[in-house]
């Protein structure tokens, strides 16, 4: 079953799988209520569940998981199964009309490597980033540079990021 969701102009309507909170899905929706704690800092949780959905990306979105980038590759062994804090992952995302690098839809977070292919595409990252953000989401970039060469601050950075933008306020 697919449904019709609305988009920003221009891109038309958009059919998305449904939603992850759903209720025939019982189990991802217990899931989002649980609490997620890194380094102690509790997290509020910020899931964003009907984001739009290109079915034709689908194959693309494939190719590029088996593509095998090095840099991205090396993130997701740090991140897979949950071995980042318990926190699920989801690789090469298809969001509207773009495909992100990694996902968390607990948080509504995009973590984007960039590289060398972005050097040309400055209007077009821009954009992107834009249509991101007006869905709820926020970005976090990291450089391949960073990920080849200091994994270890790559993690630090990301874990400092998510408790500054989702860690609970104390009393």
């Amino acid at each position: 079953m697919q449904k019709k969701t609305n988009t920003p102009a221009g891109l038309g309507t958009q059919h998305s799988p449904l939603s992850e909170g759903c209720p025939q899905d019982g189990v991802l929706k217990k899931n989002l209520q649980n609490e997620i704690v890194v380094n102690g800092t509790t997290l509020t949780a910020i899931p964003i569940t009907d984001l739009p959905y290109q079915p034709r990306l689908k194959e693309r979105a494939k190719a590029l998981r088996q593509a095998g980038n090095l840099p991205e590759v090396l993130f997701w062994m740090q991140v897979t199964k949950k071995r980042f804090h318990k926190i699920d992952f989801d690789r090469q995302r298809i969001i509207g009309n773009y495909i992100v690098d990694f996902y968390i839809k607990r948080l509504g977070l995009v973590i984007e490597i960039d590289g060398c292919s972005h050097d040309d595409k400055q209007v077009y990252d821009k954009l992107r980033e834009e249509y991101l953000i007006s869905l709820g989401l926020k970005i976090y970039r990291i450089t391949v540079d960073d990920v080849m060469k200091q994994m270890d601050f790559v993690i630090m950075g990301l874990e400092e990021y998510i408790i500054r933008e989702y860690g609970k306020q104390r009393s």
